[in-house]
């Protein structure tokens, strides 16, 4: 089997509320997959569901191929999970931390030892492991705890969110231990809402809104639904925004401005034609230009414009300037 993880037409409701609503999803083994939404998407839903907290109202569920409903067990035994939140004893030190889960999971005394140094070893806290864990930096503690997640070896490990709170350095510590884990065959299903943190680490990406998926692929596809590069003119002057928005090359109807920032911006094909057009224009007209540049979309701008929340914010700023 190629797909560790398959999703087809996955519903729960929560009373009248509908947290997934026909949510497909496949992931192949040994790869990251990013599931990416705002809060209230069903992103943890989906998780729970996948790793057999919870139970779908209707659809399929194909966890290392087992089925999570009839073979929930097996998929326990097959699944790491890393929560929110730490699930860590504080005065424990991170060596008994990783002891004790593996004396949770039946794991004998001195194969549970031989697993926490190994993991200890592997995440780069040997030389901390005997340290409490109330003394470990933010960094640390999620790193320690994606290791209590992996005692057992699991072929499939579920990420929630797994980078909330931490600042960028313990941040990037979490990425650097992902793309380890993947490399020794892992699949990691991750949700978050950091969009840089999928663009660094998954192979796809699904983007979640009310419940279900609506769009899949890999950054750069999702990237290039907005049509390739972009270029950027930030202008000394605002008064001159609107004329040197019209200066553009590219089509008129795609020229977003933002007044705040004095920012003109366009999709455009060919970014070396374009932004030679731009600065020739630009000098032409006597507009002075603090910042010109040629960039990618961010899965920023993919998110907003799939989920049609750009155009909901803009016609919420109509109607505050209406007011």
């Amino acid at each position: 089997m190629t797909d560790a993880i398959v999703l087809d037409g996955v519903r729960k409701r929560y009373g009248e509320k509908r947290a997934l609503d026909g949510l497909d999803l496949v992931a192949g083994r040994g790869t990251v997959h990013g599931v990416l939404g705002p809060n209230g998407a069903g992103k943890t839903t989906a998780v729970r569901i996948m790793s057999t907290l919870l139970t779908a109202d209707e659809g399929r569920v194909e966890i290392a191929g087992c089925d999570a409903r009839r073979a929930a067990g097996e998929v326990r035994r097959r699944i790491g999970l890393l929560g929110q939140h730490a699930a860590l004893d504080e005065e424990l030190s991170g060596r008994q931390n990783l002891e004790m889960f593996g004396r949770l999971h039946h794991l004998g005394a001195r194969r549970a030892g031989t697993r926490a140094d190994e993991l200890l070893a592997r995440f780069g806290l040997a030389d901390t492991g005997g340290k409490a864990v109330k003394r470990y930096s933010g960094g640390m503690r999620r790193r320690l705890d994606l290791a209590a997640s992996l005692i057992t070896e699991p072929e499939v490990l579920f990420l929630d969110e797994p980078t909330t709170g931490l600042d960028p350095r313990g941040r990037a510590e979490v990425w650097d231990a992902v793309r380890s884990l993947v490399g020794g065959g892992t699949t990691v299903l991750l949700t978050t809402q950091y969009l840089e943190e999928a663009d660094q680490l998954a192979d796809r990406i699904s983007l979640v809104d009310s419940g279900k998926v609506i769009a899949e692929g890999t950054a750069d596809e999702l990237k290039a639904r907005l049509g390739g590069d972009r270029i950027d003119v930030v202008v000394r002057d605002g008064a001159q925004l609107v004329r040197a928005a019209r200066l553009l090359p590219g089509d008129p109807g795609d020229v977003t401005v933002d007044a705040d920032r004095r920012l003109a911006s366009v999709p455009v094909s060919d970014r070396v034609e374009a932004l030679t057009r731009a600065v020739r224009a630009l000098q032409e007209a006597g507009i002075e230009a603090e910042d010109i540049a040629v960039r990618r979309p961010t899965l920023d701008e993919v998110f907003l414009r799939l989920t049609g929340r750009a155009e909901r914010a803009e016609a919420d700023d109509r109607a505050k300037e209406a007011v």
